[in-house]
């Protein structure tokens, strides 16, 4: 490394240059399985969340370990924008919940923001077996 100290290659709210930490990429790796398995192994009061099966495909946290933003889907379904709002008002629950399954100093912030990664793959692979872009490919 050069003359450039550590805190050089923070950017804007001292996020690093090079991604997150490894004690981001793990402490979000375990906030995605106990979110997962509460999401398995609970049945929620909200009406909206009545046999709705959520998945947690990825988990962001904060530098400050304060907030977590977790990514779901619902396999097999795209509809998974109409219950954000109730995954909002469990939030809360679901933070308490982690805070029993987890040793963290403080618990983070729930957010949660639909997984559009997988239709993106496939709207490409739509995209890759048209025959326009076959023909090109083959060149």
């Amino acid at each position: 490394m050069s003359s450039r100290s550590r805190n050089d290659l923070k950017g804007p709210a001292g996020v690093s240059a090079h991604g997150p930490s490894t004690r981001q990429l793990r402490v979000a790796e375990e906030v995605r399985r106990a979110l997962a398995e509460i999401f398995a192994r609970t049945e929620f009061r909200d009406p909206e969340l009545l046999d709705v099966h959520v998945t947690v495909t990825e988990v962001r946290i904060s530098p400050d370990f304060r907030h977590a933003t977790a990514f779901v889907t619902r396999l097999g379904r795209s509809d998974v924008e109409e219950v954000l709002p109730a995954l909002k008002r469990v939030a809360p629950f679901l933070r308490t919940g982690l805070s029993k399954m987890l040793r963290l100093r403080t618990v983070p912030e729930i957010h949660f923001q639909p997984d559009t990664a997988l239709d993106h793959a496939m709207e490409l692979d739509q995209l890759f077996r048209s025959p326009e872009v076959k023909r090109d490919l083959e060149d």
